[in-house]
């Protein structure tokens, strides 16, 4: 029992970490949950004693579990939604979170992870993020060290062209509040003047009850006047959206109700919106970590 105890502490000290990896290789909160969970499974079926280093163990056989999950998963998400934005991780907006929480990946860098076959995730992510070596990689892809160095550059290529946000969390807010501002007052110029002219809204509004053949109200707009267009329809529920941290940087909730209607992601480069995503799907709202 005691050996047990030990081994369960053990997992516990590398967990975060775990479902940090999980999280940007699968973009569901609710799947990196599951991935480290069956990775303490696993564990627990394993003798360990003679493994020296016991978080690149438990990183490999999450690695594994990931892979796996994305290639189930793949063929069947691109079958059922054209727009998809991944789980964002909600907080409290507050001056401390916002520091430690600024290095948290964007849901612009994750939905470009979503672009990327498999195998090309997991080695960019582990190369480029954890700083695991390809040497390990390979083993996890079986591949050549060289054929995985060549997954992290396609993947690095790809992933050159996210909009990435500024560093500025007291710029990021200062944009929020004006967005929510603009919007509640239906100002169609001050929109305008938050947003980049190649701005892209993204909106996942999951699949309706009534229409299983596809999504209902998702959307993907591109441009800066079609968004505002877009933007302003949304208006009625303004006066029920209020700043959050998302995924690190300030964006907005929408809560009618005591209930979470929506999530929204502001990317923001140059002092500008270049990339909003917003969750609107009822079911994965519900299942998000309150």
């Amino acid at each position: 029992m005691q050996q047990a105890d030990q081994l369960a502490d053990q997992f516990e000290t590398h967990r975060a970490q775990l479902r940090s990896v999980a999280y940007r290789m699968l973009g569901s909160l609710s799947e990196a949950e599951d991935a480290v969970q069956e990775a303490w499974l696993r564990l627990n079926r394993s003798d360990v004693s003679e493994v020296a280093n016991l978080g690149g163990w438990l990183t490999t056989v999450t690695s594994r579990v990931c892979l796996d999950m994305l290639r189930s998963r793949k063929s069947r998400r691109e079958d059922s939604l054209e727009v998809h934005v991944p789980d964002p991780i909600v907080g409290k907006l507050d001056p401390e979170e916002e520091a430690v929480q600024f290095d948290a990946i964007g849901l612009a860098m994750l939905v470009v992870l979503d672009t990327l076959a498999p195998a090309e995730r997991l080695a960019f992510v582990l190369h480029d993020m954890f700083g695991v070596s390809f040497d390990e990689i390979a083993e996890i892809v079986d591949k050549s060290p060289a054929a995985t160095r060549q997954l992290a550059s396609r993947a690095r290529r790809r992933v050159q062209g996210a909009p990435t946000s500024d560093r500025d969390a007291g710029r990021h807010r200062e944009v929020v509040d004006a967005f929510i501002a603009a919007s509640r007052s239906g100002d169609f110029e001050a929109l305008l003047s938050l947003l980049d002219p190649e701005v892209v809204l993204r909106a996942d509004a999951g699949l309706a009850a009534d229409d299983i053949s596809g999504p209902a109200h998702s959307k993907l707009v591109r441009g800066a006047l079609a968004v505002v267009e877009q933007a302003l329809t949304f208006t009625k529920m303004a006066p029920y959206t209020r700043p959050a941290l998302i995924n690190g940087t300030a964006g907005t909730i929408t809560v009618v109700n005591d209930r979470l209607m929506g999530v929204m992601h502001l990317t923001i480069t140059g002092g500008k919106i270049t990339e909003i995503n917003i969750l609107a799907d009822h079911a994965r709202l519900t299942a998000l970590p309150a």
